[in-house]
């Protein structure tokens, strides 16, 4: 059974930074793309950020210079590392996983998390 379970997220200050994880199992994902969205209460899902098995990185207009993806693919899990929080990043992030590439979408992926809370205090 294939799952993706975050974990990482919680409160923090504006200006402060959070550290997501992205633990995947039950195959391999070293040839998958892997990546990252979010919403807002209230708001439609954003793209964040997403990484090739290649290694190349993508990030939303919101997130970049601020967020950074990596992956360990010996360990099955993707990081997103967040600097420079601010409120409006307040939102549930989610982790996907998917052969083909998509990137500055938010549908289409084939394996989802249940998602972290990250709430951004001002």
């Amino acid at each position: 059974q294939v799952q993706l379970v975050e974990s990482g997220g919680g409160l923090v200050q504006a200006g402060g930074s959070l550290r997501l994880s992205c633990a995947a199992s039950g195959r391999s994902f070293s040839n998958y793309a892997m990546g990252w969205l979010r919403q807002a209460p209230g708001k439609e899902r954003e793209f964040v950020a997403t990484i090739t098995w290649f290694g190349d990185t993508y990030y939303g207009d919101s997130v970049k210079g601020r967020f950074a993806i990596s992956r360990d693919s010996t360990k099955n899990t993707v990081y997103l590392e967040m600097n420079n929080l601010q409120p409006e990043d307040t939102a549930v992030y989610y982790c996907t996983a998917n052969r083909a590439l998509r990137i500055f979408t938010t549908t289409g992926y084939e394996f989802w998390g249940q998602g972290t809370q990250v709430t951004v205090s001002s």
